[in-house]
């Protein structure tokens, strides 16, 4: 089976274009280059690859001196030890007296991905008689390094290879010693290098372990293999001494004692100079400290220190070290950094570790142990490396267990590792892939924020230097941070920041599932309780929004909004120094958006110390041109003019972002690894950044945390309900009801007659197909008939809703989430051995739960009704649990006694009593009291309650626990709400669980399209990759698309996903299927690993040698190749996003905004936004725009596909869903016109399920938009609801503008539900007048843009509204 190399990135092979365009000018480069900017124009380096550093700047080749030449080629992670490894070498060969000559050649791991790079790597291996490798942790770089080495091993004098992947690690060989059977010999010695479970830092840990329990080890070892292996540490201890004394010393040592030419040569060597393992160090100290009482004390006594930093109440900063940088003497970011900071008037405690486990250091060296207390108000690590563990194996808990001791700010500063700083400054994408996931992703599972890039690296040298730009930016928000802690509550100033989008009347304060303003009002008024100075906060949360924004009047270009500042262009230009950046974009100050044409406005309200200000938007959403731009426009000079008033003009300490989400992080910049010529960090500045955000987002909380800097604290979403029946749906529920007592009776046929009659008045008849009324049905076929209509409405029934909006600081009542427990305890959990209530259920009738569903989605009329029964018993035993946890108001007290009594008492177990009254009296007692043990803790989670504790942590300068976003039926590890949101390892998706869900989904989309499409396979699939729905399901829909191509994924040794594997034709079953991926933008900035991995996937699909009738991605890219003339690689581009730093097709601004003209333009922003493709032959180069090749792809496609994977967000709830669907598209890009199928799988439940997108929309339309029990929980919300209701309607029409797939019925009956009513349009209109204005002109345009047929009446019944709501508006604001 052939097998594909690809994770992170496999090197070039067809041909490399070179691609120019003008750079920023970014202000930390010195002014000599200034000059020359020519020099760091953007460009694409030769092989398109990250990494153009040459090897032979470490080469040192002596003159030919007719002496015995010892040849050493090392690899390493990253270049600190060059200039060591260099300087040690001159030294040794211009002593007169040396015995040998040394040749030396290095390699950073990273440009072994070059062709040809590898292949002369590999020709000095061939040369080499010592190789030395070290941190060698990326596995198809790895298997590169072991086949070279491996080849002539067995020939070499020494191989050496320190803490690395074992597959590299079996290389090392020294005399009789090797390591050939490490991980499988049960020698003590091998015993120290197993991997421990409880500490899995692991393995370079156990290597030090090793050095420093040598003689213990040595008594083991036969006498023979003693000396080899006492040589083998030593060879250790003077690599990790790194010096270049201990580094000529190690080469003496392995030359005078393996090196045949050289046995009994007078080369003498000294031991190792040996440093601390662990320690404090200052560049200006005498030595290293191993006593920070002895370090506080040197520093007190510093003649050189100024008198700030002499002052008791300097803030104190704990910065955190790599022993290696400073060994080796490349530290000079470091002292840069230190130096910076005493400047600031801040003292320092720098540590360090040897290993890869800081935990102990932080805890030693910046904890009292006394007090307990911490020495430090803030830490800032400037390793890059997650805390416990380093590249290898982390240990998230152990190092959040020492950072909640700690309890400071954890800040994750980055040195440039894998790129030179010009690379770095030239690549849109910033920074390099393999960083990211192992220096930014890894660090926030500790808590770790800000990833600034505070050190280059210089491309000759290899030594680090400090961006001075960025020191200054890392150095001041740390000292913020650590203000927050020194600060009294009632001098600190808070901005609280809202968003309006799109910028429309009655649209201030929107954010996800989030009562915005009750929300504000409940953090306020615990503030002012806690001592904040809130002065003349209002009554209630309806005056609040009064005040902020006048009568609810939200538009930008009236003088309705608050104004709390103007800025006048001269004030603006002096504290904004990015101003002149924006005027390409929007021309001079002050523009025409937030501004009065003279000033700036700030729009907003203070109370005391806290100012509520509005974000202001885009500034492009009305402009149709602006939108078919294929890379989004800088901020206008109102945003810049916000941020600035934010931090110079009321001087915030911190400013709170309040939901889901705002414009700040998706402002043009690289993706990850800002520098100060990227908006985002520019418009931040120096504020500490508090975000609340939606726990089921994590991606996009994860942009705010990299591009803003943000610390993200998570908020619930609202608790679920089922949606339920009404109308004439509860009726067709009763006639069911009847047919089931009556069926045997004459009555039977005219039940089924009137049973069809109301499912066709309520629109059944698009989903289930029904005979005409009156047809005599043999039973069977009535049976069969009634059972799909039961089926319809139990899928209805039980859909899950988030009801109302969630306000911050109110957790849901017990009897608010028995719905979300149900759910919860419908999922198997096998890796904890929980099964699901439904599987035990079915079980003691007999059946398995799959099959039960089986036989509902096929319309078995006994099957509806059993799943039907065990739905209800699922819902009663879990209601009956909850019960008892619960006060006569309906809440959740004292859970943890109530709990372990009933836990306690097998005989009064509430869920035993309850289904002791139904069919599943037997079902299985030990597994329900595992179940419920497991509820029990999950009930306990979603009733705490620490958001508003969280946010008060933060600004208390103390840290924030990290924990998961993501949905909580399928990981109750996101709750308690609270934490410090993040997502998770990219490297780790996706999950062998994953692969297998992915599995059925793919199954069921090609059967639902064979039986829709005359037995035939789709040839193309375009689907659709969301960077949230893969963090939630560890990456199902990456893995649907394996699955349609034939590959799978293969883990490395520990545990990550960076190669897949086709799977034989025989053992698939079937053709391959070619497919369209459109990845969003969040997914491009949070996966680009797995965006290389794909494309590797498809080019590699393209290549074998199959017959086109089995593989059609090779057959689609030879045509596509001859069509284009290029190569059959090259025409096997499939990975299309955004270009970088831009997001969305802006489709949904255009609806949200009604700026759009026909469906030509919608789908010209489609083409013009989405059409930039990832290469993995060149990486480097970032996102390329291949309109052509994407327009050529998506012509072939049979079929769109999206997912659904949880309750809280369905298609009509967001406007992303929309925005990425090429339906219609693909439809005009066809060569027969023929549409394509449209398919949406849902996942929300364990019954998984793949509908087309016109049943998914009525599936939606029935159980929110037109559902009473949605709308009134909506409406309980007050002003927000309207607009909540507003939007659903706004995307129902995005739906039609860019599918076609939604049925006239839908807005007829929205007509009659909002419209109609009187009572219900007076409620609207009362409750948020501009928002109900919204409805009625979406209403207007439905029918004017053809979506919507509707009589004469209720157009000029809406047109009617429309001027009546105008002029209340008009007389609101007279």
């Amino acid at each position: 089976m052939s097998s594909l190399v690809s994770a992170p990135f496999a090197t070039a092979t067809g041909a490399r274009k070179k691609a120019r365009a003008p750079a920023p000018l970014h202000s930390f480069l010195l002014a000599g280059r200034r000059g020359r900017r020519a020099a760091i124009r953007c460009a694409v380096a030769g092989n398109g690859l990250f990494t153009q550093t040459n090897p032979d700047v470490r080469r040192v080749v002596p003159a030919e001196r007719g002496l015995p030449r010892v040849r050493v080629v090392y690899v390493v992670l990253e270049a600190q030890y060059q200039s060591s490894v260099t300087a040690a070498v001159m030294q040794l060969n211009a002593d007169p007296r040396r015995a040998a000559e040394f040749e030396v050649v290095g390699y950073l791991v990273e440009e072994l991905r070059d062709a040809d790079t590898y292949a002369a790597f590999c020709d000095d291996v061939a040369a080499a008689n010592v190789f030395i490798g070290s941190l060698i942790f990326v596995e198809e770089l790895a298997l590169k390094v072991r086949d070279a080495v491996a080849a002539h091993r067995d020939r070499m004098d020494a191989v050496l290879v320190f803490p690395s992947m074992p597959e590299v690690m079996r290389l090392n060989k020294l005399g009789s010693f090797s390591m050939a059977q490490l991980g499988q010999s049960k020698s003590p010695f091998f015993q120290l290098f197993k991997r421990n479970k409880k500490d899995s830092s692991g393995f370079a840990d156990s290597m030090l372990k090793l050095v420093r329990t040598l003689p213990k080890v040595l008594k083991y070892l036969p006498s023979d293999k003693a000396q080899d292996a006492r040589l083998y540490i030593l060879s250790l201890q003077f690599w990790l001494g790194g010096s270049p004394d201990n580094l000529q010393n190690f080469l003496k040592m392995i030359a005078v004692s393996y090196v045949p030419a050289l046995k009994g040569a007078d080369i003498t060597y000294s031991d190792p100079v040996l440093f601390l393992d662990t320690g404090i160090w200052h560049p200006l100290a005498p030595a290293m400290f191993d006593d920070v009482k002895e370090y506080l004390n040197w520093y007190g006594t510093r003649r050189d220190a100024n008198d700030r930093l002499k002052n008791p109440e300097a803030p104190v900063i704990g910065l955190v070290l790599q022993r290696s940088h400073i060994v080796t003497g490349d530290d000079g970011h470091y002292v840069a950094v230190i130096m910076e900071l005493e400047a600031r008037g801040a003292k320092v405690i720098p540590i360090f570790a040897g290993g890869l486990d800081f935990s102990g250091p932080i805890e030693r060296y910046l904890v009292d142990p006394i007090t307990k207390k911490p020495f430090v108000n803030a830490v800032v690590s400037l390793t890059g490396f997650a805390l416990v563990g380093g590249p290898a194996r982390q240990d998230h808990p152990k190092a959040i267990a020492s950072l909640m001791k700690l309890d400071v700010p954890y800040i994750v500063a980055l040195p440039l590792v894998f790129q030179t700083t010009e690379e770095w400054l030239n690549s849109t994408l910033g920074l390099h892939p393999i960083q990211v996931a192992l220096q930014v992703a890894l660090p926030e599972l500790d808590g770790g924020m800000e990833p600034i890039v505070f050190a280059g690296r210089d491309p000759r040298s290899g030594k680090s230097h400090a961006l001075h730009k960025r020191v200054e930016q890392l150095c001041t928000r740390a000292i913020r941070w650590a203000e927050l802690k020194r600060k009294t509550k009632m001098d600190k100033k808070l901005a609280i920041t809202v968003f309006s989008f799109p910028p429309d009347k009655g649209n201030v304060g929107t954010a996800a599932y989030l009562n915005v303003f009750s929300s504000i009002y409940s953090v306020l008024k615990d503030l002012k309780k806690d001592g904040y100075n809130v002065e003349g906060l209002p009554e209630t949360p309806e005056e609040l929004i009064e005040e902020v924004i006048h009568d609810k009047e939200a538009q930008f270009n009236s003088p309705n909004l608050n104004v709390v500042y103007r800025m006048n262009v001269r004030e603006y230009q002096a504290l904004t120094p990015y101003a002149n950046m924006l005027e390409e974009n929007w021309g001079k100050p002050p523009g025409h958006l937030n501004s009065d044409g003279e000033n700036l406005l700030v729009y907003g309200k203070q109370y005391g110390n806290i100012f509520i200000g509005v974000q202001p938007t885009f500034g492009y959403e009305g402009d149709p041109m602006r939108l078919l731009f294929s890379k989004s426009a800088s901020p206008h000079h109102g945003f810049a003019a916000y941020y600035t008033f934010v931090e110079k003009i009321f001087k915030a300490d911190a400013v709170l972002h309040f939901g889901t989400h705002g414009s700040l992080e998706f402002m043009p910049g690289k993706q990850v690894g800002m520098s100060d010529a990227c908006f985002p960090d520019s418009l931040i500045g120096n504020i500490p950044n508090i975000y609340y955000y939606a726990a089921n987002n994590p991606s996009e909380a994860t942009v705010a945390k990299r591009r803003s800097y943000a610390n993200t604290i998570s908020y619930l979403t609202p608790p679920a309900e089922n949606a339920g029946l009404y109308k004439g749906l509860k009726q067709l529920s009763e006639l069911i009801a009847s047919y089931q007592s009556l069926k045997d009776t004459g009555r039977g046929n005219q039940i089924v007659s009137s049973i069809i009659s109301t499912a066709k008045q309520c629109n059944l008849d698009k989903d289930v197909d029904l005979p005409d009324e009156g047809e005599e049905l043999p039973a069977n076929e009535r049976d069969l008939v009634v059972g799909k209509v039961y089926g319809k409405l139990m899928e209805i029934e039980s859909r899950l809703l988030p009801c109302g909006l969630h306000v911050i600081g109110e957790p849901p009542t017990a009897v608010e989430a028995v719905a979300t427990l149900v759910n919860i305890a419908a999922l198997d959990r096998p890796e904890e051995n929980i099964f699901s209530l439904p599987g035990i259920l079915a079980a003691t009738v007999g059946r398995t739960i799959e099959d039960v569903y089986r036989g509902s989605d096929k319309g078995i009329l006994a099957d509806v009704e059993l799943l039907k029964q065990i739905t209800e018993a699922s819902r009663g035993a879990v209601g009956a649990f909850v019960e008892k946890t619960t006060n006569s108001k309906g809440q959740v007290v004292d859970v943890k006694s109530k709990l372990s009594s009933i836990l306690g008492f097998g005989l009064s177990e509430p869920w035993v009593e309850y289904l002791s009254q139904t069919k599943f009296i037997r079902a299985d007692r030990d597994k329900l009291r595992t179940l419920f043990g497991f509820l029990g803790e999950c009930l306990k989670l979603i009733v705490a309650d620490n958001e508003l504790g969280a946010l008060k942590t933060a600004l208390e300068g103390s840290y924030v626990e990290p924990g998961p976003g993501g949905d909580p039926i399928r990981n109750p590890k996101v709750l308690p709400t609270g934490k410090n949101i993040h997502a998770l390892d990219p490297q780790s998706i996706p999950t062998a669980a994953a692969m297998k869900s992915a599995k059925i989904v793919v199954e069921r989309l090609l059967e639902r399209q064979k039986a829709d499409n005359g037995g035939k396979y789709p040839e193309t699939i375009a689907l659709v990759l969301w960077g949230t729905d893969n963090i939630k399901t560890y990456g199902e829909s990456l893995a649907q698309v394996m699955w349609m191509l034939g590959v799978e994924p293969v883990t490395d040794g520990l545990g990550r996903v960076n190669r897949v594997e086709p799977v034989s034709i025989e053992e698939l079953g079937r053709p391959r299927i070619d497919v369209v991926v459109n990845c969003s933008g969040v997914f491009r900035d949070l996966f680009i690993n797995q965006m290389n991995l794909l494309d590797r996937a498809v080019k590699m699909v393209a290549e074998l040698d199959e017959p086109i009738e089995m593989n059609y991605v090779r057959k689609h890219a030879q045509e596509q190749a001859e069509e284009l003339g290029v190569s059959v690689r090259e025409a096997a581009t499939r990975i299309f996003s955004n270009a970088s730093g831009s997001y969305s097709s802006n489709v949904n601004l255009a609806v949200e905004n009604a700026s759009w003209t026909d469906e030509k333009q919608l789908q010209d922003m489609y083409l013009s936004r989405k059409s930039f493709a990832f290469d993995s032959d060149a990486p480097g180069v970032g996102m390329l725009e291949k309109r052509k090749t994407f327009e050529l792809a998506l012509a072939t496609a049979d079929a769109t596909f999206q997912n659904l994977d949880s309750s809280e967000i369905s298609l009509t709830d967001v406007s992303h869903y929309f925005d990425s669907d090429p339906t219609k598209l693909v439809q005009g890009l066809r060569k027969d016109g023929r549409a394509p199928s449209s398919y949406i799988a849902d996942t929300t439940t364990a019954n998984a399920q793949v509908r087309t997108l016109s049943e998914t929309v009525r599936l939606d339309a029935r159980t929110k938009l037109l559902n009473p029990r949605w709308y009134e929980g909506m409406m309980k919300s007050g002003y927000e609801g309207v607009r909540e209701i507003e939007k659903r309607l706004t995307n129902t029409v995005g739906w039609s503008a860019t599918s076609g797939q939604v049925d006239n019925w839908v807005y007829e009956e929205a007509n009659t539900t909002f419209i109609e009513d009187e009572e219900m349009r007076k409620r609207l209109m009362d409750t948020n007048p501009n928002s109900f204005r919204k409805l009625l002109q979406t209403f207007l345009e439905a029918n004017g843009r053809g979506y919507w047929e509707t009589s004469e009446d209720n157009l000029e019944r809406l047109r009617e509204l429309y001027s009546e709501v105008e002029d209340k508006i008009e007389g609101i604001d007279r």
